[in-house]
C-alpha cells in the first residue's frame, strides 16, 4: 500500500483568475463537444479541478486549526473564506449543465444516478446574490473557532485550553470536578456578548440567504444544503419523538444508577458528575501518546479486513495530528486530500478515554475515504453526513474486542461505559437538534430567548439535568461549547441517525462477527454512491425511520448493561 507522504503534499493557493479561466476553458469545450466519449472526458477533466482546488482549501483549513495564532495561516484561511463562494459558483454553473440533456442521461449512463440528485439540490443553494453573505459567514465561524482556541482557564496553577481542562471535569474526586466545570463554564459566561453576538449575526446572514434563495427560511435551507434527499423534516421530528418516548426513560433509569452508585440522594446528580459512572472512575489509556500509537497498530493487526495495512500507511505518511497544543482549535475531524486520493485525522489528545473514542471514531472516517478513493467522481467519495457517521460511530463498536489493547483489565468498564454513553447520547443528539430548529424558525429571537430555547430542550431530553447554579450554563448557555451549532448547521441529528446503525451492527458481530466485518468494509467501498437509507439498506441495517428500529437496539443495550 504505497501512497504519497504528507509532507509531499503539495499544493499552491490559486488566484480568482486560475479559477475562473480554467473552468472557462472546460465549460466551453464541454458545451461544443459533440461526442459522449469527449463530454465525459471533460467531466472527469473538471473533477480533477475540484479535486486540486479543495485538496488545496483541506491543507489551508487543517493548518490554520493546527495554529490559530499563526498570522500567516490565518491570512490563507481568510483568504479560502473570500473566494469560496466564487468556486462555489463554478461548481453550480457546471452542475446546472450537467443536470440537463445532452449531458444528465450520458452522466447516469457513466457515474450512475445518484450524483444527479446530489447536483439538483446543489443548484438550489447558491446564488450570485449570496456570494458576500457566504464570505461574511465563513469569517464567522472563523471567530467563533479563534474564540473557542483562545481559551484559558486558571486551574491549579495551570493555564488550560478547553481539551486541557476535561481530565479535571472527569476526575474521580467531586470537588475537583465541581471546580473543573464551574472554571470551565466561567469562561463562556466571561466571554457570553462575544458569543452570542457571533451567532446572532450567523442565524441572520443564513435567515437572509435562504430567503434571497426562494426558501421559506434556513431550516429548508439547510436540509437542501446537507443533501437530505430520501427523508425530509417530519422523518426527523418522528424519530425526536421516538426518543422520548422509548430512550429518555432509559437515560433517566441510568442516571438514577449513577445517583446510587455514588450514594447520593435522588436528586442530588449533578452535571459534574455525569461523566462517572462507577466508584473506580473513568478509565484511562494506560500509556503516553507512542504506546497510544503501538497499541493502535496492535488493535488494528488483530482487527484485519484491511484496516491493518490501512492504519501502518496513516503512520507512514505522516497524516495524523493527534496531540493537544494550546494554540490548536479543539474538536477532532477527518479530511482528505482528494487530489492525492488520501485522508487525515486530527484530534486533541487529553490522557482521557475520550483519546481512544475520538481516535478510533476519525479512523472509521479516514477507512471509509481511503476505501472509497477509486468513486469516479469526487462527489461520490464521501456519502452524506449521517452516513459518513455510520462508518466512524461503527468501528468505534466493532473495535469493541480490542479495547484490552488500550484499557488492559479495565477493558470491559470501558465497554460499558461506551455503550451507556451513547444511549446517553441520543436525547442530546436530538436535542441540539431541535433547538437549531426552533432557532432558525425564529430568526429574529433575542439572545436571551435563544438561551431560553435551550433550557426547554433540556427540560425535554436531559430532565435529569442539575447545574448546581454554575454561572451561564444555568441560565440556558451549555449549547454555545457545541461547534457543530455554529460550524455545521444542521448536522448534529446525524450523529444519532448513523448511531443507531452502528449499534446494529455491534449486534451483529456479537452474533457473526465475520459477517458485520464484511458488511462494514463493503459499506466503506460504497462512499457516497446512494443516498442515506440506500447506503444503510445495502449493509443489512434497517434505517432508523423504519418503524421498530429503535426497539431492536435498545433491546439489546439494556440487556448488556443490566436495566
Amino acid at each position: 500500500m504505497m501512497t504519497v507522504k504528507f509532507a509531499e503534499i503539495k499544493t499552491s493557493q490559486p488566484s480568482v483568475e486560475f479559477i475562473s479561466s480554467r473552468h472557462d476553458e472546460i465549460y466551453g469545450e464541454l458545451k461544443s463537444a459533440v461526442s459522449t466519449e469527449k463530454r465525459m472526458s471533460l467531466v472527469r477533466q473538471w473533477d480533477q479541478l475540484r479535486r486540486k482546488i479543495t485538496t488545496w482549501q483541506a491543507m489551508t483549513e487543517l493548518k490554520f486549526n493546527q495554529d490559530t495564532t499563526n498570522q500567516s495561516y490565518k491570512a490563507a484561511q481568510d483568504y479560502a473564506d473570500e473566494i469560496s463562494p466564487k468556486v462555489k459558483e463554478q461548481t453550480v454553473r457546471f452542475q446546472k449543465l450537467l443536470i440537463g440533456e445532452p449531458f444528465r442521461s450520458e452522466v447516469v449512463e457513466f457515474f450512475g444516478e445518484h450524483v444527479i440528485k446530489l447536483w439538483e439540490v446543489n443548484v438550489l443553494t447558491f446564488a450570485p446574490e449570496i456570494a458576500s453573505e457566504l464570505v461574511d459567514e465563513a469569517k464567522l465561524c472563523s471567530q467563533y473557532n479563534e474564540l473557542l482556541s483562545s481559551a484559558r482557564i486558571d486551574f491549579q496553577g495551570e493555564q488550560l485550553n478547553l481539551a486541557g481542562i476535561t481530565p479535571f471535569v472527569e476526575s474521580l474526586d467531586r470537588q475537583t470536578r465541581e471546580s473543573a466545570d464551574r472554571a470551565r463554564w466561567q469562561w463562556f459566561a466571561d466571554n457570553r456578548q462575544d458569543l452570542d453576538e457571533i451567532f446572532d449575526r450567523q442565524v441572520k446572514l443564513r435567515n437572509s440567504m435562504a430567503k434571497k434563495l426562494g426558501f421559506k427560511n434556513y431550516v429548508e435551507l439547510g436540509y437542501t444544503l446537507m443533501c437530505r434527499i430520501d427523508y425530509d423534516r417530519k422523518d426527523v421530528e418522528r424519530f425526536r419523538n421516538e426518543v422520548v418516548e422509548k430512550v429518555v426513560p432509559i437515560c433517566s433509569e441510568i442516571r438514577a444508577r449513577q445517583e446510587t452508585s455514588f450514594g447520593l440522594d435522588a436528586g442530588e446528580l449533578r452535571h459534574w458528575d455525569e461523566s462517572i459512572f462507577d466508584v473506580k472512575g473513568n478509565p484511562s489509556p494506560q500509556s503516553d501518546y507512542a504506546e497510544i500509537v503501538a497499541a493502535a497498530q496492535a488493535m488494528f493487526d488483530d482487527l484485519g479486513y484491511g484496516l491493518d495495512d490501512f492504519f501502518k500507511m496513516m503512520q507512514a505518511s505522516d497524516l495524523m495530528d493527534l496531540q493537544n497544543r494550546k494554540t490548536k482549535a479543539g474538536g477532532g475531524f477527518c479530511t482528505s486530500f482528494d487530489k492525492y486520493g488520501i485522508p487525515y485525522i486530527y484530534a486533541n489528545f487529553n490522557g482521557t478515554k475520550g483519546d481512544v473514542e475520538v481516535f478510533t471514531h476519525e479512523m472509521g472516517h479516514a477507512f471509509q475515504c481511503y476505501s472509497s478513493r477509486h468513486q469516479p467522481l469526487q462527489d461520490l467519495i464521501w456519502p452524506t453526513y449521517e452516513s459518513c457517521e455510520i462508518h466512524s460511530m461503527g468501528l468505534e463498536f466493532l473495535t469493541y474486542p480490542q479495547m484490552d489493547q488500550f484499557f488492559g483489565d479495565d477493558a470491559e468498564r470501558f465497554r460499558q461505559i461506551h455503550l451507556t454513553q451513547s444511549l446517553l447520547f441520543l436525547p442530546y443528539g436530538v436535542a441540539v437538534d431541535h433547538f437549531q430548529h426552533l432557532i432558525y424558525d425564529q430568526p429574529n429571537a433575542s439572545t436571551e430567548e435563544r438561551h431560553q430555547m435551550w433550557q426547554e430542550m433540556e427540560r425535554l431530553y436531559l430532565p435529569w439535568r442539575n447545574y448546581g447554579g454554575t454561572p451561564h450554563v444555568s441560565n440556558g448557555g451549555r449549547w454555545q461549547l457545541q461547534r457543530h451549532i455554529y460550524l455545521s448547521p444542521f448536522y448534529y441529528i446525524d450523529y444519532t441517525l448513523a448511531l443507531v446503525c452502528a449499534m446494529q451492527f455491534w449486534t451483529r458481530a456479537s452474533k457473526n462477527r465475520t459477517e458485520a466485518m464484511q458488511a462494514y468494509v463493503d459499506l466503506c467501498k460504497r462512499g457516497g454512491e446512494a443516498p442515506f437509507q440506500s447506503l444503510a439498506k445495502s449493509a443489512g441495517l434497517r434505517s432508523p425511520f423504519d418503524s421498530g428500529c429503535l426497539d431492536d437496539v435498545l433491546k439489546q443495550a439494556q440487556q448488556s448493561l443490566s436495566l
